[in-house]
């Protein structure tokens, strides 16, 4: 069994983009491979992993799907966020040329994030899991007519070429990874720019969701992302998903914080953790 006390879990093949994110902010852990998003979540409550690197948004592409789903009841908390470059590379088996692919394999989002590059070319995009697993695939096929597009480590590690580096449409194509553990973090008020996640539905009542925002501007507090998605499949009843400035001991959140409770069902803090210094304007690995 994978030792928790080095072990990060990820969603993906080994030399997934979640692993990579993995070994630059933790190059001393371990890396543990998860077939799903659950699963991951899984191996931190089982104690197989300590953490996991989970992708929330892109910024070509949004949010990664099912995520704000799974973690109100993942049983975990966000510890730390991390922003990495994401740059594609059209990858295939040793010998193929890129005027004799037919198709190029990889996840929906890094399809839709190469989707000028591969109409140029005329090529046939095929939908995987994940684009590791999309490369070890091309890989194991060995079909000169078969691509992938998946990280330069991915390429290294299933031992394809390269036959075109970074191919996105966007040249800030930049992910955010939210890192999760089983217990919070214990980050104090005064020790930096923080970061709060929750998530809050409101009451049924009419201008019910301004009226909870209105805590935010009055106390100047900064909402920096609000996301509505539907539960239970009855288009009645929305659950929003929030990140804010600042921590929750901290005057203006407390007071923006109960005047937004006053009007929902409920909220939940999902982690209180310090902000990545990218928000700042540096620079993302």
């Amino acid at each position: 069994m994978t030792d928790s006390n080095s072990a990060i879990a990820f969603q993906g093949a080994h030399g997934a983009f979640s692993e990579m994110a993995s070994r630059h902010v933790y190059p001393d852990r371990t890396t543990l491979p998860c077939e799903t998003f659950e699963d991951t979540f899984a191996a931190v409550r089982d104690g197989q992993a300590e953490l996991a690197m989970i992708p929330i948004d892109n910024s070509s592409a949004g949010r990664v799907a099912d995520i704000h789903h799974l973690l109100p009841s993942s049983g975990l908390h966000i510890i730390a966020e991390h922003f990495q470059k994401v740059e594609h590379q059209l990858v295939a088996p040793k010998g193929a040329s890129l005027d004799r692919l037919e198709a190029v394999h990889s996840h929906v989002h890094a399809l839709s994030q190469c989707r000028n590059f591969l109409r140029d070319n005329n090529l046939k995009p095929v939908v995987h899991a994940d684009t590791a697993g999309a490369a070890a695939e091309v890989a194991e096929r060995n079909d000169p007519g078969q691509a992938a597009i998946s990280s330069s480590l991915a390429a290294e590690i299933y031992g394809l070429d390269t036959l075109a580096r970074d191919i996105h449409d966007a040249s800030h194509n930049t992910t955010r990874f939210i890192v999760l553990a089983r217990e919070p973090s214990d980050v104090e008020p005064d020790s930096g720019a923080i970061m709060t996640s929750l998530v809050f539905r409101v009451r049924s009542v009419p201008a019910a969701l301004y009226k909870a925002m209105g805590g935010f501007a009055t106390n100047g507090v900064n909402l920096t992302k609000l996301e509505s998605y539907i539960l239970d499949g009855s288009f009645t009843v929305a659950q929003f998903y929030a990140d804010i400035e600042g921590h929750p001991q901290d005057k203006p959140v407390r007071l923006a914080l109960e005047e937004l409770s006053f009007f929902s069902r409920e909220v939940r803090i999902l982690g209180v953790y310090p902000a990545s210094k990218f928000r700042a304007g540096g620079a993302p690995l």
